[in-house]
């Protein structure tokens, strides 16, 4: 048979850059607001239910099946069209929600949160098809090959853009305004769409040499035209039950609570939202860019770790590449203890090292699923963790056993979607997997809409007696009631997990067997 480009490795790994930088650029813009929450308050004149609001508005055209109709336009159009119209749209939204906190629609509160949630509304439809774009795309070119790690690596780039964008957003208002913060990553976006067009020659080639070697023929790509019975299919198979209730239960955990963090870890254990002098890392004279840089070396540190040992074939010579990243990550990190001993008293930036942590552990999960398989039991560990870590942050006031609970919820951010994605590879067939995925993510996100505005509209509940205090700093949010109720939604999830691996079981996909079989 004729080689292709995806028999390269080093292509392999190229493409899985440039359409990572999408997930990368979106994830940024979905999640930075989390860091400077408390200055949009400020500056915007908005309560934590509004707040809230601006966030679940991102879900809003997805709860009604938009992701749906994107994922059944993907498997219609493509990846290069609809990777362009939908990166597009969510480019337009980002360039909407910072023209509106830059006053250019109004400068009073009404049209500006008007204005903000129209811009989060497009930009939320074109992210999660564009979510859906890259994983099918890593399954067109990696299917067979490193796939479970693939999809993790490119989770920690989803993963490395909420991190830096937590981290990075205060830094970019530190000026007294939040508008540089969405301006540049509206930018981010555009930046990489750039990265996308690039990956577009290199599909067209890999879709000629397909056809040429006969890997798809003529009537294969008539057999791939959406019918709606594959959907009915799709929709009462129980093994995609199961899968795709956990992704909607599991998500609806995690993400809203990354939105609070850096809020929660300011008014229940007294961290800052300022950074004081010591927590300063200046490159070329610019806090961002010193930021940014310590979070590279983050980024590259987490990948050797996980990447290089597993890469050579004798012990000893994995064993002696563990010592040495490990001294010099040591080093690093020592010569930086003022800087990182100031980070973590900073909400903002203890926030952003909860997603930095599935940098290290996502690959190193994706390779178990790829080796050893186990991925429905995987997801119900990573599920019980994340009830430890809720439990650790709500019921408890330790600040130790908080920084616990987030290392906790760190491994499960990337526990779960390291066996997760992979698993829908084997559940669902390639050419409806667009379709499969959009179904996923509007389910993601009916829970998404739900609590990202419950959490802010339960927080001012909770706290309603003492609003006035709050918003002069007298006193603190009580978060205890409403993270405690992201706590229920990780038992959920644990169980969801059990029954999947009940009904694979039953079905034969193989979720428990390893994955690479090239």
């Amino acid at each position: 048979m004729q080689k292709t480009l995806r028999d390269s490795a080093a292509l392999r790994w190229l493409v899985l850059i440039l359409i990572s930088s999408l997930l990368f650029s979106t994830y940024w813009f979905y999640d930075f607001y989390g860091g400077i929450k408390g200055l949009m308050e400020r500056e915007m004149g908005i309560s934590s239910e509004e707040y809230g609001r601006i966030m679940s508005s991102t879900t809003f055209a997805n709860v009604i099946g938009m992701i749906i109709l994107g994922g059944i336009i993907l498997d219609r159009w493509g990846i290069r069209l609809a990777g362009l119209v939908f990166g597009g749209l969510s480019f337009l939204g980002a360039i909407i929600s910072a023209a509106a906190v830059a006053g250019w629609f109004g400068d009073d509160k009404s049209t500006m949160l008007i204005w903000s949630i129209t811009g989060r509304v497009l930009f939320g439809i074109g992210m999660e098809v564009v979510c859906v774009m890259v994983t099918r795309t890593i399954v067109k070119w990696f299917m067979g090959y490193e796939m479970a790690l693939a999809m993790a690596l490119n989770i920690g780039f989803g993963r490395l853009g909420t991190a830096m964008g937590m981290a990075v957003a205060p830094d970019l208002a530190a000026g007294g305004s939040i508008s540089p913060a969405f301006s540049f990553a509206a930018i981010l976006i555009g930046i990489s769409l750039v990265f996308f067009i690039i990956y577009i020659f290199f599909d067209l080639k890999i879709d000629k040499q397909r056809s040429e070697s006969g890997i798809v023929t003529e009537g294969e790509v008539d057999e791939e035209k959406f019918r709606f019975a594959d959907f009915r299919k799709l929709i009462t198979n129980r093994s995609f039950i199961y899968i795709a209730l956990l992704c909607m239960v599991f998500y609806s955990a995690v993400f809203p609570l990354l939105a609070y963090a850096p809020d929660l870890l300011v008014n229940k254990y007294g961290f800052s939202y300022e950074m004081g002098s010591q927590g300063e890392f200046a490159m070329f004279g610019s806090a961002v860019l010193g930021t940014a840089f310590i979070f590279v070396l983050l980024l590259i540190f987490g990948l050797s770790f996980s990447m290089i040992p597993r890469s050579l074939k004798k012990n000893g010579h994995k064993l002696l590449s563990f010592m040495v990243i490990s001294v010099l990550f040591l080093g690093y990190v020592y010569i930086l203890r003022d800087v990182f001993s100031e980070w973590l008293v900073n909400g903002p930036k203890t926030a952003s090292l909860i997603p930095m942590g599935t940098i290290l552990f996502t690959p190193i999960f994706g390779s178990i699923v790829d080796k050893r398989g186990k991925a429905a039991t995987l997801m119900m560990i990573g599920s019980a963790l994340l009830v430890f870590a809720y439990l650790s942050l709500s019921v408890f006031n330790h600040v130790y056993l908080g920084y616990l609970g987030l290392i906790s919820l760190g491994i499960a951010f990337s526990l779960v979607p390291a066996a997760m994605w992979p698993a829908v590879a084997r559940i669902v067939a390639e050419n409806r997997l667009g379709t499969a995925y959009g179904t996923m993510f509007t389910l993601q996100n009916w829970g998404l809409a739900a609590f990202f505005w419950g959490i802010g509209a339960l927080l001012d509940f909770v706290n309603r007696h003492r609003l006035s205090d709050i918003e002069a700093e007298t006193a603190a949010y009580d978060y205890t009631i409403p993270v405690l109720m992201l706590a229920l939604l990780g038992v959920i999830s644990a169980w969801l997990a059990y029954k999947l691996k009940q009904a694979d079981k039953l079905q034969g996909y193989g979720l428990e067997n390893p994955g690479i079989t090239q």
